[in-house]
């Protein structure tokens, strides 16, 4: 069976044609299928139409299974169940600028990051392209806002799952559908550096985000796995052929861990890798700086709150522009993995 929310409208016409249904219905079935509406509430066409399409058509907009909402900052955080029972996570952040969704690319992760929730138990299965927009399109629904902002920092590593992760962009940014627009899109990933100039052919002016968190190849190796396959020049050589391809800045996130990556020493040795690669071609640099959260399999915890601030100040006096990224939805645990491993331990309980 077809996978119905993973169409474009042009192969949902061809469909209709073949079935002797008129040309305009495609139009009609798009616009009902980015609103969320399974084929039965498709009330604009026939019937006979509405049965058709639910009987040859799959259907996979994720449900609601649990939503924590910050009273802090009106963070929502949603934990999606999927059609086969597995979970993601995704997180409704409200800015001036508009609501922003982080959302998951696979359920679970094989990279292996040490700091990070998502990667405990591995990757389970990839992401249909319909799951990754059924988030989008799930969270509007439910939160009755639209999302103007997408991110690609949830649960997996959006290239290890490269095609379905690029029709998902194509689908979000369609005019006639949801209509978010590429330039309002980040995708981040941890390095892997194929990807990033195959993502660079594509001629698609989002914003690309490097997973970096350490300046060494030793250092890296040690809290990335994936630095071993595609060590820290290799990645940066990706970078600037990125930049060369689209002229976009590139962001480079580098997660605070206490005791690891969070020395003076190391805002310097970072500073200097960025100049001496990214800025060697005159590339705008931007760096943002995330305090670990802490995870309870890991056992790191995130630098303190004026620490982070003088590693940003080191950054800055060193010619690199950084940031601390504003933590939000710190009370309904927001960070990536964490809502699905909860449920995961109540699962195994028994509960």
């Amino acid at each position: 069976m077809q996978d119905l929310l993973a169409l474009f409208p042009e192969e949902i016409g061809a469909i209709m044609r073949e079935w002797g249904e008129p040309s305009f219905r495609a139009a009609q079935i798009f616009r009902h299928v980015t609103a969320g509406d399974r084929p039965s509430a498709m009330t604009t066409l026939p019937k006979a139409l509405r049965t058709r399409i639910e009987n040859e058509f799959s259907w996979r907009l994720p449900s609601v299974e649990e939503k924590l909402s910050s009273r802090i900052d009106g963070t929502v955080k949603y934990l999606f169940r999927l059609f086969d029972g597995e979970c993601v996570e995704s997180v409704l952040m409200r800015y001036h600028h508009g609501n922003t969704l982080c959302v998951s690319s696979q359920v679970g992760c094989r990279m292996g990051c040490r700091f990070c929730a998502s990667t405990l138990g591995g990757r389970v299965r990839d992401l249909y392209a319909s799951e990754i927009l059924g988030q989008v399109i799930a969270a509007t629904r439910e939160s009755g806002e639209r999302i103007s902002h997408i991110v690609m920092m949830g649960i997996g590593e959006p290239l290890d799952n490269y095609d379905n992760v690029l029709r998902f962009l194509r689908l979000v940014n369609r005019p006639d559908g949801l209509s978010i627009g590429y330039r309002h899109i980040s995708l981040s990933t941890c390095g892997l550096a194929d990807g990033i100039r195959r993502l660079a052919e594509e001629n698609l002016p989002i914003t690309l985000s490097i997973s970096l968190h350490a300046a060494t190849d030793e250092k890296r190796s040690a809290i990335m796995p994936v630095n071993r396959r595609y060590p820290i020049a290799e990645l940066m050589d990706a970078c600037r052929a990125y930049y060369r391809a689209t002229g976009r800045r590139i962001s480079f996130e580098y997660t605070l861990i206490a005791g690891q990556n969070d020395s003076a020493e190391d805002a310097a040795t970072l500073a200097a890798l960025l100049r001496r690669t990214v800025g060697a071609e005159d590339a705008p640099i931007h760096v943002n700086l995330i305090r670990a959260n802490r995870v309870e399999e890991t056992g790191f915890s995130g630098t303190g709150v004026a620490e982070a601030n003088a590693f940003a100040a080191r950054l800055t006096s060193l010619g690199i522009t950084a940031t601390v990224r504003r933590r939000l939805g710190s009370d309904v645990n927001a960070a990536c993995g964490q809502l699905r491993r909860s449920r995961q331990r109540r699962e195994e309980a028994g509960q």
